[in-house]
């Protein structure tokens, strides 16, 4: 590839970018905010409702049952009806039920209405991630999951203020609470992008008309290089079967590697409003400006490494290091609890590595696969993992009660964050790094980061 090519095609990947990502990290924030206001109406529903924090964690974390039992299906529809519709119902149906959770008054009533929360919104994360690989090729991949998995801080950056910003100015306020009216504002932006999203995406290169003849066919040429060298280092048996995804071990075990990961993620990401409160912060504006700062911290880690992992065409150490650097942090802050400036500090830490190591990891699953294998592959593997999400608040919230802290359950978070390092080495090398060595100077001016996106 010579540099006025490898500049053509720089630029083509650009207007990809610039016309996919900012789009979809719009609809991931309202998803991801309507998923994890939870941990914000806590602060009020729970004594409410008179719900102890057993009942809490179990219904925060009931969500991904429903997530799991129907992800990988919705991802074999989303193949069948195409992404665009298919997206649109994910959003419409999730904003529904995320508003229904206004209605709740009792425990039975939160767990069900959580759990069709996680049916709804099930498939939309790994389908998106699907949906990325029909646009761009593996070696360009981690810096787009980048960008758009910059949506899980910036959700918790701006969401995390904006629902305090809500409970607080929606106190008694009409007839409703201001967990109840949290609930209801916070949905609304879903349903109506879900309309906005029929109109606006097309369901793969061939069907965009905003792409000349040229640029489409320099893409799909990508995308056919990426599946030959697939072939090549699979000895030409590249997975493509439903039935070779359940078989490949190496799927299992990026599982597994996903699974460790949310357990502790998901723990403290559920729980960190109400850490932070413990600590002496009563105000919710002021819980919600804290709980963002971690965020901000994670995001610009997350920029960098994967950033760094498609410069050097490396990633299981740019999993491994961050998944260390996390299991440091999460720890450091249990050992620090009696001081809020300590414990924010090395949550930040924690943050820094857990939300870095994300984008490299889920690059893997649809490097590694192929046509229905890799849309039940990212599907399986995200499925297993976020189980993760039931398990983690569900015994962070058990052990509070049982011990009137949560530092005990932090420090078994730290330790699934830790097995995340050893199980990701155990994967090959040829397996996990890009299949394709790359320009430098391609991968230096590629369009997936922040300052190169709108030039």
């Amino acid at each position: 590839m010579n540099k006025s090519s490898d500049t053509t095609a720089n630029s083509v990947y650009r207007k990809v970018t610039r016309r996919l990502i900012p789009f979809l990290i719009l609809c991931y924030f309202f998803a991801y905010l309507d998923r994890v206001n939870v941990g914000f109406a806590k602060l009020h529903m729970q004594d409410a409702l008179n719900f102890s924090d057993t009942v809490y964690g179990l219904g925060a974390g009931i969500f991904f049952i429903g997530y799991f039992i129907f992800e990988l299906p919705s991802n074999l529809l989303m193949q069948r009806f195409g992404p665009r519709f298919w997206i649109a119902r994910i959003m419409a149906t999730w904003a529904v039920l995320s508003a229904g959770m206004m209605f709740v008054t009792t425990p039975t009533q939160f767990y069900v209405v959580r759990f069709l929360l996680g049916v709804a919104e099930a498939g939309f994360f790994p389908g998106i991630v699907f949906y990325l690989t029909l646009w761009f090729p593996s070696w360009r991949s981690a810096r787009t999951l980048g960008l758009f998995i910059l949506v899980t801080p910036l959700s918790t950056i701006i969401g995390s203020p904006l629902s305090g910003f809500i409970l607080k100015m929606f106190e008694e306020v009409g007839s409703l609470h201001n967990w109840q009216w949290l609930f209801l504002v916070e949905a609304i932006p879903s349903f109506v992008l879900a309309f906005v999203v029929l109109r606006y995406l097309d369901n793969d290169v061939k069907s965009a008309h905003w792409l000349s003849d040229g640029e489409k066919r320099l893409i799909l040429n990508d995308l056919a290089k990426d599946a030959e060298n697939r072939e090549r280092v699979n000895h030409g048996r590249v997975d493509k079967s439903l039935k070779a995804v359940f078989s490949n071990g190496y799927v299992w075990l990026l599982a597994l590697i996903f699974f460790s990961f949310n357990i502790g993620y998901y723990g403290i990401n559920f729980w960190l409003p109400s850490i932070i409160k413990s600590s002496g912060i009563s105000d919710d504006l002021n819980i919600g400006l804290l709980a963002a700062v971690p965020y901000i911290f994670g995001a610009a880690f997350m920029i960098w490494n994967s950033r760094h992992s498609d410069l050097k065409q490396e990633r299981r150490w740019h999993i491994a290091i961050p998944a260390i650097i996390g299991c440091v942090g999460l720890a450091l802050s249990a050992w620090c609890s009696g001081s809020t400036f300590w414990m924010m500090a090395w949550i930040c830490v924690a943050m820094s590595g857990t939300l870095a190591l994300i984008p490299t990891y889920i690059s893997l699953p649809g490097a590694m696969l192929s046509g229905t294998a890799a849309a039940a592959g990212i599907a399986l593997v995200n499925s297993v993992g976020n189980l993760a999400g039931f398990f983690g608040p569900t015994v962070l919230g058990w052990l509070k009660d049982a011990t009137g802290s949560t530092d005990a359950g932090l420090y078994i978070l730290a330790g699934f964050l830790l097995l995340c390092a050893p199980l990701i080495l155990a994967l090959p090398a040829r397996l996990a790094n890009p299949k394709q060595e790359i320009p430098q100077e391609a991968l230096s001016e590629q369009p997936n980061s922040v300052s190169n996106i709108y030039r």
